[in-house]
């Protein structure tokens, strides 16, 4: 084929943006020419007047003819080989010198790649598709790769080319991954693909697999090396490989960065234990103040919660989202941590702090859902790609998002794969699902005719429990010692068991029946506690179940739900007292812990997220005695073992009486699996304090108090047992000794056999 006998029609496939396989035209071609071996070079440059081909090591340019259209321009050049040429252009008075992004011939995704992502099995697919500098023949650039198999074509808009989709139209692979390099630009580059079905229909997207995206309200994605930054967390990520974090403790503070505090505000209030602890003033709402950046977070964010004790810091999602008012559930760049609060560099350095600090990071991972954003991944291609079509299967009207069709294998693999890059990239601990039961049920807040049944007629999801055992298998094999925890509020049944016992494979549920069960009870009068006993035992009843986390979120603090302090009933001390008592009470019982910010200083309004947490409350006595309530309840429940060693087998819990209804009185037992030390916990849920009250032990000695809640330093009464309490030779509740204890009132005693002050009083 000479330069002359090109068929008219594929220039104009060119010319009009319609080619799937734009290099079969432009770019190098050898051929051969009266009987010798040339190259025919073509380039389409829509604003150019002149285009020459270079060759910076013969220090030669061959000028180029537009022979078939004003702007497609062609040559011929007798060389043996022709590699790395360089493309002269002339626009209006400006010169430029670039290389031809279609000289760059070979693919960079494998047959094997396409052939693992096809089947939904490729688990770092992150490394091939989206935006990647890179290196080719000695040339810088970027290497893009997107899927969309049902797009006429494809091609790339960004600062490089003036946002003009002619310039750099993609190449369509056999399974419609599109892909090219474009030499010379690199790092920092805005772009997106510019998609048309075969209607014509023009969509502009963001990068699915995008790395980082502009600062909203602007949507394109930016270039980003996730590569450059140098981790100092090699102690902690080699430490949580060996460890398993159900053996551990775990309390963890649930915090929306975007709410926390903003840059406007003062520093946080010191904790108490600080000097000249100031009064921050806080305006009701913060709407012109900047958000703080992750590194500012840094600073401020994980002393704090360093200094309170908290184990985790769990995060609304991080991943990009549009609307500042949002929660973060509807997420727009699945692999993007939302550019809000810095770069991802940022977010890693923050994440790293974290990890020095002996806290770990756990973020809010939303798969169920997704919304209708124009850049985002709803109709992606021109088609009901990532999404089901049917909106029976395929759309939450409720939120107004669309649900993902887990049986599509490139679906899957997207979303498995970013779960993996969390961790993989950004060293994260931990994830946390939410709203895994509207992925469960084809009939989640849908009505009759409103939702499809599966293939055997039931209402079970079972593409999306499937999905879920891919996700878990695939995480925990990679890295074990991290937590998949997961938001699931229905009897669903073996959510946290192994994947190989038929189970979802998370480590950890959220329990949801302990929440409603101790919000309803701790919201009544304490009168009628008395005939709500079952409240407060029926969580043991289904504890072994599966592995639970109690948690006390976000979700309980909105919606006209009134902060936790407001829910208590009875005058402010009362009402903090019943805070006290509540959160001593989860601390103690069997399950990891997690709770959202503001509880710690008994904030009264609700969450508000557009609003600072109401730091000024810091400057009244009772809600510096709260904060410091909850430092030391963090600290005893990590120095304690058995506090958390056992929360999920049958030897670490026992009761020792919870049928005393008549008093609102549970005492039980939690044990060490490493040591025979075990604490001893007694409840008192009302007002009425017991001056005599016996409970049974099961060994003799000298019992000291760990922790009272009611005590001084907390705001309470002070009523206690002077350190510690001896046991009586006389039998109880099964035991073969016993205790004769003062109860406080709304309170929660902690005691723990002192075994060496016992051994030296009986001379053993």
């Amino acid at each position: 084929m000479s330069m002359t006998t090109i068929a008219p029609e594929q220039v104009n496939r060119i010319v009009w943006n319609q080619h799937h396989d734009p290099f079969e035209i432009l770019g190098s071609h050898p051929i051969e020419q009266n009987g010798k071996n040339v190259w025919v070079v073509r380039a389409y440059q829509p604003n150019a007047s002149a285009v020459w081909v270079v060759l910076p090591e013969q220090r030669q340019e061959y000028p180029m003819q537009t022979v078939h259209h004003p702007h497609f321009f062609e040559c011929t050049i007798e060389i043996a080989e022709l590699a790395n040429y360089q493309l002269k252009i002339k626009e209006g008075e400006h010169e430029r010198v670039t290389y031809d992004p279609y000289a760059f011939r070979s693919p960079r995704l494998t047959d094997f790649d396409l052939h693992l992502f096809s089947e939904g099995n490729h688990h770092r697919i992150y490394e091939k598709l989206g935006a990647h500098p890179t290196e080719i023949g000695g040339v810088k650039g970027v290497y893009f790769a997107v899927w969309a198999p049902n797009a006429r074509n494809v091609s790339l808009l960004g600062d490089f080319n003036l946002w003009d989709g002619r310039k750099h139209q993609m190449r369509k692979g056999a399974t419609g991954v599109w892909e090219l390099f474009i030499p010379e630009i690199g790092v920092g580059e805005h772009y997106k693909y510019e998609i048309k079905n075969f209607a014509g229909h023009i969509y502009e997207k963001s990068d699915p697999y995008g790395f980082q995206q502009e600062p909203r309200p602007k949507t394109a994605s930016i270039v980003t090396d996730l590569d450059a930054y140098n981790w100092g967390d090699e102690n902690w990520m080699e430490k949580r490989r060996h460890t398993d974090p159900l053996t551990q403790p775990v309390s963890v503070y649930e915090v929306h960065l975007g709410s926390w505090l903003h840059a406007s505000s003062a520093e946080p209030p010191k904790l108490p234990n600080g000097e000249n602890q100031p009064v921050v003033p806080v305006s009701e709402l913060n709407l012109g103040a900047r958000f703080l950046t992750y590194r500012e977070l840094a600073d401020r964010l994980i002393p704090y919660v360093k200094e309170l004790g908290y184990t985790h810091l769990e995060m609304l999602p991080i991943a990009e989202h549009p609307f500042d008012g949002s929660w973060g559930y509807q997420v727009t760049g699945y692999y993007a941590p939302t550019s809000r609060f810095g770069t991802a560099e940022d977010f890693m350095y923050f994440i790293d702090k974290c990890h020095q600090n002996d806290i770990g990071i756990i973020v809010d991972w939303v798969p169920g859902h997704f919304p209708k954003d124009g850049h985002g991944l709803a109709f992606f291609d021109g088609s009901h790609l990532y999404e089901h079509a049917d909106p029976r299967k395929g759309e939450h009207k409720e939120w107004g998002t669309l649900v993902f069709n887990y049986s599509r294998h490139e679906v899957s693999n997207f979303l498995a794969a970013n779960a993996l890059f969390w961790f993989d990239k950004y060293h994260i601990d931990g994830i946390r699902v939410d709203a895994v039961a509207s992925m469960l049920y084809n009939d989640y807040c849908r009505e009759p005719g409103e939702w499809l049944p599966n293939q055997y007629g039931g209402r079970e999801n079972l593409e999306a429990a499937e999905f879920l055992r891919q996700v878990n298998h695939i995480i925990f094999s990679y890295f074990p010692g991290i937590l998949s925890i997961a938001e699931e509020s229905t009897s669903w049944p073996m959510v946290s068991w192994p994947t190989y016992t038929g189970g979802l494979g998370f480590n950890l549920k959220w329990n949801m029946g302990w929440m409603h069960d101790m919000l309803d009870y701790f919201s009544m009068d304490p009168w009628f506690r008395q005939f709500h006993q079952n409240n407060i035992t029926f969580s043991m009843w289904y504890n072994h179940s599966e592995n639970f986390m109690l948690a006390l979120s976000h979700d309980e603090v909105v919606h006209g739900k009134s902060n936790i302090i407001g829910k208590m009933p009875g005058d402010t001390w009362q009402k903090l007292a019943n805070v006290r008592c509540l959160f001593a009470y989860m601390f103690a019982h069997p399950g990891k812990k997690t709770m959202f910010m503001s509880m710690e200083f008994g904030q009264w309004s609700e969450w508000n997220v557009w609003a600072d947490l109401e730091w000024r409350l810091l400057q009244y006595e009772p809600h510096q005695q709260l904060k410091t309530f909850f430092q030391d309840l963090n600290n005893l429940y990590r120095s304690e073992p058995a506090l958390y060693t056992q929360d999920f087998a049958e030897p670490g819990f026992e009761w020792i009486d919870c049928s005393d209804n008549r008093h609102s009185v549970v005492s039980f037992i939690r044990r060490d699996k490493d040591s025979d030390d075990f604490v001893v916990v007694v409840c008192n849920f009302t007002p009425q304090p017991h001056s005599h009250y016996r409970i049974g032990v099961p060994e003799q000695g000298f019992y000291t108090e760990l922790f009272n809640s009611d005590a001084r330093p907390y705001g309470g009464s002070n009523m206690g047992n002077l350190g510690g309490k001896w046991t009586d030779q006389w039998s109880l509740h099964n035991h073969p000794y016993s205790l004769d204890l003062c109860l406080p009132p709304l309170g929660v005693l902690i005691l723990k056999l002192d075994q060496k002050k016992t051994a030296e009083a009986l001379g053993s």
